[in-house]
């Protein structure tokens, strides 16, 4: 890239590499692998590594092993981290949360869900899902199509009510609000900038070179830990909006390449 050019993009996943639980756009994959053969591309999110194979790593064009070395993965907000190797994905570290907080946090969103009228009684999937280092409630399951998400709290009121109920029965842990109807519960100072942090860490590339893209650095947002701590961040409004921005980008680093259109 340019001189004073960002050395490593983090991006957020849902609503801005895709729609909520969806695979990538097949212009956004080449997009990335465009923008991986230049610099560094980081993918944080809550979402497990599940979703990050079946949404983006499965849907990536074919890429040299150079350019897919560039990309790091990091589920349930860095608390797992993952490259791309010769041999597939590649665990660099994959923190627990104890079992028997993993079993009580699993218990409380349930009960504090049904308190409030929001357990879902014929969901798309699970609704509480235990990934290892993060217990995840998604109101209508893992599998629920966009639309029904996004009409199922457009101004966040149930989401907040029931992040607020858990969070007073669990002080110890970390309770926040995840993506459209979900809530995440992990380690205490778990977030996107705990990720930000260890990218930090792992790649010795300082923040001040580091952008960050994602849709939700309002106050309120599960992005907005990284704006707080002062990473250079790119707000977005969807996947389009974010190819738009990459395109730009990848236009004033310098000829355009084949895989970007």
């Amino acid at each position: 890239m340019n001189d004073g050019a960002p050395r490593l993009i983090a991006f957020d996943l849902d609503d801005t590499l895709a729609p909520s639980k969806s695979a990538i756009h097949p212009v956004m994959g080449r997009l990335l692998c465009a923008l991986a053969g230049r610099i560094d591309v980081a993918i944080i999110s809550g979402g497990s590594l599940e979703q990050f194979l079946v949404q983006v790593v499965d849907r990536l064009p074919e890429a040299d092993a150079a350019t897919l070395s560039s990309f790091h993965l990091l589920p349930a907000c860095g608390t797992q981290y993952y490259r791309i190797g010769l041999a597939g994905v590649e665990t660099v570290y994959a923190r627990s949360l104890a079992t028997d907080a993993r079993a009580e946090a699993m218990a409380v969103v349930e009960e504090e869900a049904r308190r409030l009228g929001l357990w879902e009684t014929r969901p798309w999937g699970e609704i509480v899902e235990d990934r290892g280092s993060q217990v995840t409630f998604s109101a209508l399951g893992q599998h629920a199509p966009v639309g029904a998400k996004s009409a199922w709290d457009p101004t966040g009121t149930k989401k907040n009510a029931l992040r607020a109920a858990v969070a007073a029965r669990l002080p110890e842990l970390e309770v926040r609000s995840g993506g459209s109807t979900s809530v995440d519960i992990t380690e205490r100072g778990i977030d996107k900038a705990y990720g930000m942090k260890r990218l930090v860490e792992q790649t010795g590339i300082p923040l001040d070179d580091m952008l960050f893209v994602g849709d939700r650095l309002d106050v309120d947002g599960n992005d907005y830990p990284v704006l707080a701590m002062g990473v250079p961040c790119k707000a977005v409004a969807g996947w389009e909006d974010t190819a738009a921005f990459l395109r730009g980008l990848i236009l004033r680093s310098g000829a355009r390449d084949s895989t970007a259109g």
